[in-house]
């Protein structure tokens, strides 16, 4: 029996303006040589797809294909220009993590605030917060403001809360940019468990292996169009053959 759907995205388009000037002097000489203070570049074009509860799908493609703006898109973070995404439940994006860290509240307090921010209550945060801090390995420092942290320590919290939400939908962002490696197999071992447990996953890395074997399904993207949507294996030896 076939899964009720999690994500619908259809016909998305996304387009960044660009700007060629960083001053008022380089605006007013780009402007006397009648030369554009800005363009436009087309990240996403007509981008469909439908990703069923409980699969565990990789976005593939080079820098600069369009896949971090897809997860973003997804996330809510950004907006399409023209399209839609739908998501069933709710979402937890480890897209940018610790964004919402504040650097003079402590360990602590940074992790009422974050969950709050990705949409725990505080029976919720209450009820999890020593698995937070047990995670991170960093209880020595909890009640330390967090901008005497190390970036490994800040890191370690920050994707602890992340991971310890009650959600539905999993997007990660360069899983393996967290920490130390003891700490990103540990990281990887609890995406893995929450998959099994049934959640909706959407991974993007550039550690092409790793992801293939975490991911049943690839969609591999190519200058903002889908070229291939299907095993993850298969996504990651045609993303080979562009190379």
């Amino acid at each position: 029996m076939q899964t009720r759907l999690a994500i619908i995205a259809t016909s998305i388009n996304k387009t960044f303006l660009l700007r060629h000037t960083h001053s008022l002097k380089e605006s007013v000489i780009a402007a006397l040589r009648r030369r554009p203070l800005t363009s436009s570049f087309n990240a996403l074009e007509d981008v469909s797809f439908r990703i069923h509860e409980g699969e565990s799908v990789a976005l593939m493609g080079f820098n600069g294909s369009g896949k971090s703006t897809l997860l973003k898109l997804i996330s809510g973070v950004l907006q399409p220009d023209r399209g839609e995404v739908l998501t069933r439940g709710r979402v937890a994006g480890l897209i940018e993590v610790g964004a919402g860290f504040h650097p003079d509240l402590s360990g602590r307090e940074n992790i009422y605030l974050n969950a709050a921010i990705l949409g725990m209550s505080q029976k919720e945060i209450d009820a999890r917060f020593d698995d937070i801090v047990d995670f991170s390995e960093i209880a020595k420092f909890i009640d330390t403001e967090v901008k005497h942290y190390s970036s490994g320590m800040f890191l370690r919290l920050a994707f602890s809360v992340a991971i310890h939400t009650e959600v539905d939908i999993l997007l990660v962002d360069e899983i393996l940019s967290v920490g130390d490696e003891p700490f990103q197999r540990k990281c990887l071992a609890k995406i893995r468990e929450l998959h099994a447990a049934g959640k909706t996953l959407v991974v993007v890395s550039h550690d092409l292996q790793m992801v293939a074997d975490l991911c049943d399904r690839g969609i591999l993207i190519n200058k903002g169009h889908v070229v291939f949507d299907g095993e993850s294996h298969e996504a990651v030896a045609r993303m080979r053959a562009q190379e």
